[in-house]
């Protein structure tokens, strides 16, 4: 064990919480002491596109500490095209180059796993790879591809291209332990196959035992748990203050950005926690000081953004072929067509659900199910997509445009009011465009734009086996969204609560590599927009799981409904011709505060022949589809019958008349019944919302 006496000075020099502090130790190094810089990378993903500026960072500060490690904490696969195409090998290219001493394994090394090949590009990594493996908690002896790699052991013999429980590293005469744990939630993220992973802590006790007995005192755990991921599987601060004898925490899966290293202080000896954030966008810095017993007497600690370095000149030279591979790639199909535009234009994603919206919350949906079946929900915030994509094939390349962030797939268990408030959150903003606001599947709501912010909500259904049912807000749910959303950001402080309660899971999947699966799954694709969000309208009798809720909402917020109806929208009613009229001057463009003013209105557009009519008698359906007719050519859009409507009973209407129902059979808004339009059947208020909604749609 290592001295209580030098314990007590630490003590007496900086007071260290037990649940961690964003502090640095400050002391004086003592002869004897052992001074370490730990440089170290997480969760790059196969974002090489700043490698070459990362390899000037590690070079520079490699020469400036020269008593050094590099270190990886995992989650070099998946992300970027360079994976897609490479497989890890365009990755390991520079990480030999720079010369890495250790790594361990991300949950997204194991994403191959459910391939025919199995694991065989991890084991091709593996191999290449000109630095060691180190994991305790991982077995890889059932996999064919991977059992030959495995070593059981803590050793200062060890070769590249090995794994290993721990390695014992030699750094100017001093011995440093350094040994992997992986996220034990692997098997349920990502595709280990036969590949099982045990208990973090007892793995961790157990390395600390093998290197103590072997006489080394300065233990580093290089870990894919996540700073403070659920805390039903496993993270770094529980670690810290569940096992003794651990110097340095060495973090991913998480992609924290932890500016200053944290601290923990169990049983009096200092444990540092670090991760880089994610992508390679920082390298991290570690400077500890050790004395003679192994404990850490002083560190300090930043991430040093690598956007802004030079890129080193033989990394850029490495990059250039497969930077050129991944451009041509952009260009290949996804596989998919899509028959109408997919809308991502930027008001409208921020305001409104629509097309491509569904289609991108359905892909996450489908893609969070197959992880977790009991996932009912999947949100997308509107500021996450970014580009519309046209009709026609959709290139790999379009894709990316709609979603260039990468964002990771995340799983979060929220009660029903939490969902609420996040969809008051979502809406807060409207009419004014908001980032925050979600796209979304497996839900409908409803809400009040004129209710003051967080009290806008009204109706919430959710689709669980098959079934649309109420939401409840006792009751808890899956949700998937985006690790951005996740962890709060767009003002999501009931995701963020959540996300710190441990109630969030990280599968890991990019959103467009979800997307592209999904797409080419449809083959041709025709999202369309469905009442999914809905404003609320003033007619107690109708509901948002009502068919002609949309087309009622449609007219309602377009001012074609002012002073129609009562409190109640009554859809089998029969609609008065007065009304008929006050909905067919509106949709032309002509304002008319009352029915009084739209007959007027109407006579003088030439949309009445004169208005000697029965305003409080029903309107036919003849009479309804010649005022919109008429109401079409008066807005400047006349229309050229073809071919008659192939209704039976149409013979019996005049030229005029059989005009204005072909117009309406044209454009998709009539199919008559039973062979036959039925011209003098009476138009229930239902069905008049629907066919001059669909109408106002054409004349837009």
């Amino acid at each position: 064990m290592k001295s209580k006496a030098v314990k007590a000075t630490i003590a007496s020099a900086v007071t260290i919480s037990a649940i961690g502090l964003q502090a640095p130790i400050a002391a004086t190094a003592a002869e004897g002491d052992f001074e370490l810089t730990i440089l170290h990378t997480n969760d790059t993903h196969a974002h090489l596109e700043n490698v070459a500026k990362r390899v000037t960072v590690v070079e520079q500060l490699r020469a400036e500490n020269p008593n050094n490690l590099l270190l990886d904490a995992g989650d070099v696969f998946s992300g970027t095209l360079y994976f897609n195409e490479f497989e890890g090998q365009a990755d390991l290219a520079f990480m030999n180059l720079l010369q890495y001493d250790a790594m361990t394994f991300g949950n997204h090394e194991f994403d191959l796993g459910a391939s025919p090949e199995g694991h065989a590009a991890l084991a091709e990594f593996i191999a290449g790879a000109e630095f060691p493996f180190v994991s305790a908690n991982t077995d890889f002896s059932q996999d064919t591809n991977l059992a030959a790699f495995e070593n059981n052991v803590y050793t200062s013999e060890f070769e590249n291209g090995e794994i290993y429980s721990g390695i014992i590293k030699e750094i100017d005469g001093e011995q440093v332990g350094i040994f992997g744990l992986t996220t034990e939630e692997t098997a349920d993220i990502s595709s280990p196959g036969e590949v099982d992973f045990s208990n973090y802590i007892a793995a961790a006790e157990e390395a600390v035992a093998a290197f103590e007995a072997a006489g080394v005192n300065k233990i580093v755990a290089l870990t894919h748990l996540g700073y403070d991921d659920s805390r039903l599987y496993d993270n770094d601060r529980l670690l810290a203050e569940a096992v003794a004898g651990i110097d340095v925490i060495v973090g991913g899966h998480t992609h924290t950005e932890l500016g200053e290293p944290i601290v923990f202080n169990e049983d009096g000896e200092p444990v540092v926690i670090v991760q880089a954030g994610q992508y390679g966008n920082a390298v991290g810095e570690l400077d500890v000081t050790f004395n003679e017993a192994g404990v850490i007497t002083s560190f300090d600690g930043t991430l040093h953004p690598v956007g802004s370095a030079v890129a080193d000149a033989e990394a850029a030279e490495l990059l250039a072929p497969y930077t050129a591979a991944i451009e041509r790639l952009k260009n290949q199909s996804t596989g998919a067509e899509a028959e109408v535009v997919l809308n991502g234009a930027r008001g409208d994603v921020r305001t409104s659900e629509t097309n491509l919206g569904n289609l991108i919350t359905d892909g996450m949906l489908a893609t969070a199910q197959e992880i977790d079946p009991e996932t009912v929900i999947a949100l997308q915030n509107g500021g996450g997509i970014r580009a519309s994509i046209d009709t026609g094939d959709i290139t790999v390349g379009e894709v990316l445009t709609v979603m260039p962030f990468g964002n990771s797939l995340a799983i979060m268990e929220l009660s029903g009011a939490e969902i609420i408030a996040a969809l008051e959150h979502s809406v807060s903003a409207y009419p004014t465009t908001s980032g925050g606001f979600l796209q979304v599947a497996g839900l409908k709501f409803a809400f009040d734009p004129t209710a003051p912010a967080g009290e806008r909500i009204s109706e919430v259904y959710i689709t669980s086996n098959d079934e649309v049912v109420a939401l409840d807000p006792a009751a808890f749910y899956k949700v998937a969204t985006n690790t951005f959303t996740a962890k709060g950001g767009d003002g999501y402080d009931v995701f963020a609560a959540a996300y710190a309660d441990g109630r969030v899971s990280e599968p890991g999947n990019i959103d467009y590599q979800m997307f592209i699966d999904y797409i080419a799954t449809l083959g041709k694709v025709s999202p369309e927009v469905e009442g999914r969000i809905n404003l609320t309208v003033p007619y107690a009798d109708i509901s948002i799981l009502d068919e002609i809720y949309p087309y009622v909402q449609n007219l309602y917020y377009n001012g074609l409904l002012d002073g129609l109806f009562g409190e109640e929208f009554e859809a089998d009613k029969a609609l008065k011709q007065g009304e008929a009229v006050a909905l067919a001057v509106r949709a032309a463009g002509i304002e008319a505060a009352t029915v009084e003013e739209a007959i007027a209105a109407a006579v003088e557009a030439g949309i009445l022949s004169d208005g000697k009519f029965q305003e409080n008698k029903a309107v036919k359906r003849a009479g309804l589809a010649l005022l919109l007719n008429r109401a079409f050519d008066y807005a400047g859009d006349d229309y050229v019958a073809g071919e008659l409507a192939p209704f039976k009973d149409l013979k019996r209407a005049d030229a005029e008349t059989q005009k204005a129902i072909t117009m309406l059979y044209d454009f998709g808004i009539v199919e008559g019944h039973n062979g036959q339009f039925k011209l003098n059947a009476a138009v229930s208020h239902a069905e008049a919302v629907k066919i001059v909604s669909l109408f106002l749609d054409e004349l837009k």
